[in-house]
């Protein structure tokens, strides 16, 4: 029975998860493949190249520094999270990305994006490392609004989440029978409608169809939630998620409320690492 990694993004709130699944390298856990959700996409390839702690590192690392994250990328060049520093300058000078481990893990990777002009899915399953895995995880993680759409192989991208939040069923699709779901928002969790919904279609203006569907976001989301918990009902899905909803925002430029949110997840994986490896094990 193959079995899965679903990770689903929330920009900062994703080191939970990155805390999470350290812990599980740590405790030689392994996983025949994973997907990845715009931050679940950006910190979870560090798993396939089997880097623990590298995305906790890079973010506290980083931090402050406007060249990563800041209005001033915003302004200067159309992306919150610079595309040339955040997603290449990071991993090929600074803090490097293990490109060679990453390609010859066998442990598939694949990460979702979403068409900007069907606001639909586009599922990658992606082998090399370099700028042209950096580059689909810049397109699975562009939040709208604050990213330049990107344009890869003919195609034109922007967050993942906007299509698929928690792609469970994509990965049982793939043959994934067994599937751990790592989640960054508490149990009872359910999503709201998108706020100054108006402005986000005057921004999107150029893409009404994916406008549409960041509008309909929550329903998506919600219904993903119910089926989740039908999955879990079978025994083969196991859900990992916070306590209570974490303090950090999905935009943080505070090292310690980084660190903490990281440990937060550590130490849920901590308490449940037992009955997650007999869930794998099985």
């Amino acid at each position: 029975m193959k079995t899965g990694l679903v990770l689903e993004g929330g920009a900062m709130r994703g080191l939970f998860s990155a805390g999470v699944f350290d812990v599980l390298m740590e405790n030689g856990i392994t996983f025949d493949g994973l997907v990845g959700v715009s931050a679940g996409a950006c910190f979870g390839c560090n798993i396939k190249s089997r880097q623990i702690g590298r995305a906790v590192r890079y973010n506290m690392a980083f931090a402050k520094d406007w060249r990563y994250c800041s209005v001033r990328s915003l302004v200067s060049t159309g992306n919150l999270f610079n595309a040339e520093f955040a997603y290449h300058r990071v991993p090929s000078e600074f803090d490097l990305f293990d490109n060679e481990t990453f390609e010859s893990n066998p442990m598939e990777y694949h990460l979702v994006t979403t068409d900007v002009f069907t606001g639909k899915a586009i599922y990658k399953k992606i082998d090399c490392g370099g700028d042209y895995l950096y580059e689909w995880i810049r397109a699975s993680s562009a939040m709208p609004a604050v990213s330049k759409v990107v344009e890869i192989d003919g195609l034109k991208m922007l967050d993942g989440g906007i299509s698929d939040s928690i792609p469970l069923r994509y990965f049982q699709e793939q043959g994934y029978q067994r599937n751990l779901v790592i989640l960054t928002q508490p149990a009872g969790f359910e999503k709201k409608p998108m706020q100054m919904m108006w402005l986000f279609r005057l921004m999107l203006r150029k893409y009404p169809v994916l406008a549409d569907a960041l509008a309909d976001r929550h329903i998506m989301y919600n219904e993903q939630l119910h089926y989740l918990e039908t999955e879990k009902a079978k025994g083969d899905t196991y859900v990992i998620c916070p306590k209570e909803p974490l303090k950090i925002g999905r935009i943080s430029h505070d090292p310690k409320a980084m660190k903490e949110t990281y440990e937060e997840g550590r130490a849920m994986a901590i308490n449940q690492l037992q009955a997650i490896k007999d869930f794998i094990n099985k």
